[in-house]
């Protein structure tokens, strides 16, 4: 597949997360809750996740928000691919996404749909889009959701 091949294809999976995202909404209940800010570019997040009832494995997440294709896309993918996950694998693939849109990693087979979000890392402005929703999921899962938290959660400092 050639370079302008690979474009097309990040350009037309982002588009489509992002005009018909999947996963948007918030979950019911809620076990887990964080909002995300991006200060550079505007994006918002609110992130919910519902837990297995041993409280270790995602059942379900949702987002909902503004900003750009990239970070809405982000979302949605990341969204998809964790439903069923341990939460400790879950942190891992927020390692592994930041490694990834530093061009040092990829993920798995079973999870290659969210390489297409390494195309981003050509666009080093675009970054801290995409790595938003993760680190926002990051947030969520080491809290402990005993009190609702207060302001936004931001990725500045990346």
């Amino acid at each position: 597949m050639t370079l302008g091949n690979v474009r097309d294809l990040y350009q037309q999976v982002i588009l489509e997360h992002y005009k018909k995202p999947r996963h948007k909404g918030k979950t019911d209940p809620v076990h887990r809750y964080q909002r995300g800010h991006n200060p550079s570019c505007g994006d918002t997040i609110e992130l919910t996740v519902q837990l297995n009832e041993a409280g270790d494995t995602i059942a379900d997440v949702k987002f909902d928000g503004e900003g750009c294709a990239i970070a809405m896309a982000s979302a949605d993918l990341m969204a998809d691919v964790l439903r069923g996950k341990p939460v400790s694998v879950a942190l891992e693939m927020v390692q592994r996404f930041q490694r990834m849109m530093k061009g040092e990693d990829e993920f798995p087979k079973e999870q290659r749909k969210l390489n297409v979000m390494a195309g981003v890392a050509q666009f080093p402005v675009r970054i801290k889009c995409a790595n938003l929703t993760w680190h926002t999921l990051k947030a969520a899962l080491e809290s402990t959701n005993e009190q609702v938290p207060e302001g936004f959660i931001s990725n500045e400092n990346e």
